[in-house]
């Protein structure tokens, strides 16, 4: 009986052994997902394309802004002259007005927001994918990620990914685009 207990017991102890050299041979590693899609190129070139479309639209609205700035400054002077009536009617219209520029800043925020939400999904869905797959060729058992949405709170420097990450997604990114630009000529000689 006393030579089972210690048979059982030296085959648990081996494997017991065997899953701890297992657990301590995994690969893992983490990545600032913060300072990739900061550094990312596609995700600045959307940025980049969101700012300017930004300042596109806002440009004919900020010139009826200033058009209204000056009528109601001009308001103010006529008030006076004009009466009560008309300083009420008038006041009324400028106030409407008012109500439709700031609906107008509303509206193109939120449109803005909603198309580029659409594009940055996509890239976010695409940085997953291609993490996925570069865990899985490296052989890696983990990657967890870090920053505004952190699942980890400590972890060494030496399992941070996260710029051979962004180089390889720049380049990646690069290289879609180079090819875009080669196919384009092409595209248009077909015209």
């Amino acid at each position: 009986m006393k030579k089972s207990l210690v048979i059982i017991a030296i085959a648990f102890l081996i494997i017991s052994c065997n899953k701890t050299a297992e657990v301590a041979s995994t690969k893992t590693a983490y990545v600032d997902t913060s300072k990739l899609m900061i550094e990312y190129t596609e995700a600045k070139d959307i940025e980049a394309k969101y700012k300017v479309k930004s300042e596109e639209m806002g440009r004919e609205l900020q010139a009826e802004i200033a058009k209204f700035k000056a009528e109601a400054a001009s308001f103010q002077k006529d008030a006076q002259m004009n009466g009560q009536a008309w300083a009420q009617q008038k006041g009324a219209e400028l106030q409407k007005r008012e109500q439709q520029l700031q609906y107008a800043q509303q509206s193109i925020a939120q449109q803005l927001q909603q198309e580029s939400g659409v594009e940055i999904d996509s890239v976010v869905s695409g940085v997953k994918k291609f993490i996925k797959a570069y865990g899985k060729e490296k052989g890696y058992a983990y990657i967890y990620g870090t920053g505004d949405s952190a699942s980890i709170l400590y972890a060494e420097d030496k399992y941070d990914i996260t710029k051979e990450l962004i180089k390889l997604l720049n380049d990646k990114y690069k290289s879609s685009k180079s090819e875009d630009k080669k196919d384009a000529p092409a595209a248009d000689k077909k015209k």
